[in-house]
């Protein structure tokens, strides 16, 4: 799943790549995809981009006041061409979702693997009327985001501090792979109690979160969207590497499986050296 630093990345790209286009076309290749029904996909053709912006993992393209709003969700990507096929998207055809062309011929396809179908599109004249953007909680790379802000944050979910980083409407952007990654750094367990860190943990975890996030998105820069997801993996610390050594401390990189999910952590560098059970219905370390 794309989240805040690819996210941001695909931004960045896409508003380098429509600076000046206009859009000539938005076909449906899966009815599913798209949640709104007013304005229709249509209002969108003639319309100049106007700007490209993310909020939390949702990309939004402004469009002369009509804005196409998309969440990847755990299977989408946004593929780019610089000549669209002009062939007519038929719907449920293959794995391109939606599709939409600029006036020189360049476009861009959202796509999505699999079965579940997640991928979710909004033609909509405000995105705050979007509901999972209407919910975000604070941009964590915001300068208003501090460490007094933070702390007030923490203070007041009596939750596992993996679930706080990834709650959407707690903060916005970070999913499983970057709390995995922020945690490591931080050097605290995934199941630890959010509003029962000391100050010098919530400001150990305030500065990995910063900090990660903000490596990350310096590594996405300026690559193309084709490049991401590579880049993504080749950063990884600890997500995704179960088995493999820390980068930190030489131990194995150990992994809790839920029923459609994983997360991944080093013992030694965060629970002090004890591992934590792998079974959804187990007493966590906390």
């Amino acid at each position: 799943m794309p989240e805040l630093p690819e996210v941001q990345a695909l931004v960045a790209f896409l508003r380098e790549r429509t600076d000046g286009l206009v859009v000539t076309g938005v076909e449906l290749g899966s009815i599913s995809v798209l949640k709104t029904f007013t304005p229709p996909p249509d209002a969108l053709v003639g319309a100049p981009v106007d700007g490209v912006e993310r909020h939390g993992k949702f990309i939004d393209l402004d469009c002369g006041g009509t804005h196409l709003v998309f969440h990847l969700a755990r299977a989408g990507w946004l593929r780019w061409s610089d000549v669209v096929p002009t062939t007519v998207l038929r719907p449920g055809k293959s794995p391109i979702a939606l599709r939409v062309r600029f006036d020189d011929g360049s476009g861009f396809d959202l796509t999505e693997a699999g079965t579940k179908k997640r991928l979710a599109a909004y033609v909509v004249h405000d995105p705050a009327s979007v509901p999972g953007i209407a919910s975000l909680g604070p941009d964590p790379m915001a300068e208003s985001f501090t460490l007094e802000r933070f702390a007030a944050i923490a203070a007041t979910h009596r939750m596992q501090v993996k679930g706080m980083l990834r709650d959407q409407s707690v903060i916005a952007g970070v999913g499983n792979a970057y709390s995995d990654e922020v945690l490591h750094v931080a050097k605290l367990s995934p199941f630890a109690i959010a509003a029962r860190l000391d100050d010098a943990e919530v400001e150990r975890l305030y500065t990995a979160l910063r900090g990660t996030l903000a490596s990350a998105v310096a590594t996405a820069s300026g690559r193309p969207a084709k490049e991401l997801k590579d880049a993504k993996r080749a950063g990884m610390r600890v997500h995704g590497r179960t088995g493999e050594l820390c980068p930190e401390c030489g131990d194995v990189v150990r992994e809790v499986s839920f029923a459609d999910s994983s997360l991944q952590y080093c013992a030694t560098c965060q629970t002090a050296g004890k591992p934590l059970a792998d079974r959804r219905t187990s007493r966590f370390l906390k």
